[in-house]
């Protein structure tokens, strides 16, 4: 073998990083150093792997090629290095990339739980908004996500984590707290606080309201949760998020749920991965934990009403 595994993790650096300065702190290398070794591996493989622009270096053709195998082979050398501690097979770090939801509701307690059973596994988490995970799968950033709704690119692999659904609220004193029915007229009417666009939850919502409301008045978008509740909650807005994101909100009485029957707001939340990322025992390790989660979560009588499945 021509080439070394620390050329291997130092393309694989500056292809995450775009940037030889960057990937030299992310490895704790000189500049030069990385510099060195990504011309070497470049010369040993008879060709160049980025398009250089400037000081960002993006992949090119045959980088874009490269780059799944030669993580498979990084993730690989690593299971070697971890061994089999105190003869535990599932070892080493993986990167998982989660849209807010399932970060807050169903990621503490099952990483917590993957912590119990497999100590070795390392399990690293960055949270998104949906298009940003798909979009840090595709770059090779990570090698994991949880997306809310549905993914129509066909380089990733989709498998459902839970069905949930989304709800439209606001607070005590709006006008239309006390209606039985809300129509989508006084939808329309309404000011709306919601999520940015780039979101799982925003992309249901307009998917529901499309060809039903002709103008939806959204007032303000935001990423995070909290501020778009404690708007609704101390003003007149409408809002619509994950019923799991609200319920405690509404078991108070700081929030009500409207009754919008003309709005169908069903959506799951799934993992995805590329199709080329290949064999990982880490990820099939979360993949099945996650199973026995919503398995153990069904057994039990849901009190929010949501009714957690796994696919």
């Amino acid at each position: 073998m021509k080439y070394s595994f620390k050329q291997l993790a130092v393309f694989d650096a500056v292809a995450s990083q775009e940037s030889v300065s960057a990937a030299a702190r992310k490895l704790s290398m000189t500049q030069s150093a990385v510099s060195m070794s990504l011309s070497q591996f470049e010369n040993v493989l008879d060709r160049p792997l980025f398009t250089r622009q400037g000081n960002r270096l993006t992949l090119n053709h045959w980088g874009r090629w490269l780059r799944p195998k030669a993580k498979r082979l990084l993730q690989d050398a690593q299971q070697i290095e971890f061994g089999l501690h105190d003869q535990q097979i599932i070892s080493g770090n993986i990167m998982l990339c989660s849209s807010q939801t399932a970060a807050e509701h169903i990621l503490p307690n099952l990483i917590s739980k993957i912590d119990s059973d497999f100590p070795e596994l390392r399990i690293e988490l960055m949270v998104e908004n949906t298009d940003h995970v798909i979009k840090r799968l595709l770059n090779h950033e990570c090698d994991l996500g949880i997306i809310e709704g549905r993914n129509d690119d066909d380089r990733i692999n989709q498998k459902t984590l839970i069905d949930d659904h989304l709800v439209v609220f606001t607070n005590p004193h709006h006008p239309y707290a006390k209606s039985d029915v809300v129509s989508l007229a006084q939808l329309e009417q309404g000011k709306w606080v919601i999520r940015e666009i780039g979101a799982g939850t925003r992309r249901i919502f307009d998917g529901a309201v499309h060809g039903l409301i002709e103008n939806i008045n959204v007032w303000k978008a935001y990423e995070s949760v909290p501020v778009l509740k404690a708007m609704v909650r101390n003003g007149f807005y409408l809002g619509c998020l994950p019923y799991l994101d609200v319920a405690q909100e509404v078991e108070s009485g700081h929030l009500v749920i409207l009754p919008t029957p003309q709005l169908d707001m069903k959506r799951s939340l799934a993992f995805v991965w590329r199709k080329d990322a290949g064999e990982n025992p880490l990820r099939d390790c979360i993949l099945a934990e996650a199973r026995r989660f919503v398995s153990d979560h069904e057994k039990k009588k849901d009190k929010t009403g949501v009714r957690l499945s796994y696919r």
